[in-house]
């Protein structure tokens, strides 16, 4: 095994800093300094966030949007404030176009179930890609088994790149909808988003784009993109779990009809008739996650507090390590090599089955995602049950990569 390290490429960031700022890091697992890599399954929280949701708690907790006491209003005023925040960090034309839900795959349920049912017919068809999460496909099926929709998956490459003239040639007289990840979370694939919906727009298509794995490593702009439909999930984004965010044209969201009824989503009820609210109000039935809510707001301040080119130049300087590194090895297999590419790495070592590469790492303090990272389809694809997945985020230092090294050159010991 070639254990020679490669030059370490300086990125200006404090990382011992930032790292102070996530206590879970501080704490050792199993007996050894955590070596958390599987941020793109969920990121750790810094006090920051920990402390806002805590607050809310402790200070100024009530129900929102309903009293008229101190309390209730300043809870209100919060949450409020946490939309906009959403808004500019996207750059939302208008506070209504955010929705909050529980998680992006809420999010993606919300928009079939709702623009779906009312657009959609048997026949008709929507375009996804060969890497799409379970959470882009799953609603999609569901919807077909109701309407007979047809969907249509756009191969890639044996990089992990889409293949672009299958997209260009996959429109038709019944494309109706196009939804795809702008970043892979099973290969770190960044796809090209704005020449995608530049496409479908001008077949008259729009475009959802799940965004969990992009929002967190780069910067997005909704108004830029033209997206139409954005998901992304606050937990990914060094938030809480329990929130997600669904940005929608309002013109589109207009036209749609409630996901869910109940409290906070009526202008009023008689056992005759009822008037649902304005957006986005019309899609947040019932009490929503308030401190969580909140803390995303916190999340959101705690990321623009960074130059976000600094963070992604460090991102992609520990990605560019840790593939040296691991391409040095014997016997390790990368999937997903694309030219642009995330803070993502899966890889299997030959002979080893990912489940127990991922047991023999915890033991010596490192966490790593292993299994098929809820992309079954990608897995097919390169005819594998599962791969080793280690993905970075903001905390992550060089140290965790020569790591992540060692521990897979004891699992090489182990298996010879």
């Amino acid at each position: 095994m070639n254990t020679e390290s490669p030059i370490i490429r300086p990125t200006g960031l404090d990382i011992a800093r930032i790292r102070a700022d996530f206590p879970i890091l501080s704490l050792p697992s199993n007996g050894k300094r955590l070596t958390f890599l599987d941020t793109a399954a969920s990121a750790q929280k810094p006090r920051q966030v920990i402390d806002a949701e805590s607050h809310v708690y402790e200070a100024e907790y009530a129900n929102i949007h309903r009293g008229v006491y101190d309390l209730s209003q300043r809870a209100t005023v919060a949450y409020d404030k946490a939309r906009t925040k959403v808004r500019k960090f996207i750059n939302a034309a208008s506070d209504r176009e955010i929705v909050f839900v529980r998680n992006a795959t809420e999010g993606v349920n919300l928009v079939a179930q709702t623009w779906g049912r009312r657009n959609l017919r048997q026949g008709d068809q929507i375009i996804l890609s060969e890497m799409e999460h379970h959470a882009n496909i799953v609603p999609w099926q569901m919807l077909r088994e109701e309407t007979g929709l047809e969907l249509v998956v756009i191969p890639i490459t044996d990089s992990g790149e889409l293949v672009w003239e299958a997209y260009e040639k996959a429109f038709t007289s019944k494309t109706r909808l196009v939804a795809m990840t702008q970043v892979s979370n099973a290969l770190g694939t960044i796809t090209p988003m704005a020449e995608i919906i530049k496409v479908a727009h001008s077949h008259g298509v729009p475009v959802l784009v799940d965004g969990c794995q992009a929002v967190p490593h780069m910067p997005v702009d909704v108004q830029a993109l033209d997206a139409d439909f954005y998901v992304f999930s606050s937990h990914k984004l060094y938030g809480p779990t329990g929130v997600g965010v669904l940005y929608t044209k309002a013109k589109i969201l207009e036209a749609m009809p409630p996901y869910q009824g109940g409290g906070d989503m009526i202008s009023s009820v008689t056992w005759a008739k009822t008037t649902y609210a304005d957006i986005p109000q019309r899609f947040e039935a019932g009490t929503p996650n308030i401190a969580g809510t909140i803390a995303l707001g916190a999340a959101i301040d705690y990321i623009e507090s960074f130059d976000r080119q600094a963070l992604m130049a460090h991102e992609h300087a520990l990605l560019e390590y840790a593939t040296e590194r691991l391409q040095a090895l014997n016997s390790i297999t990368i999937y997903g090599t694309a030219a642009e590419k995330a803070a993502v790495i899966s890889f299997a070592i030959k002979g080893v089955h990912p489940h127990d590469v991922g047991t023999i790492l915890d033991f010596e303090g490192i966490a790593v995602r292993a299994g098929h990272h809820c992309a079954q389809p990608v897995m097919d694809r390169f005819g594998v049950p599962a791969t080793t997945r280690a993905s970075f985020g903001i905390y992550n230092d060089f140290d965790d990569v020569d790591a992540l090294i060692r521990g897979i050159g004891k699992v090489q010991e182990i298996f010879g």
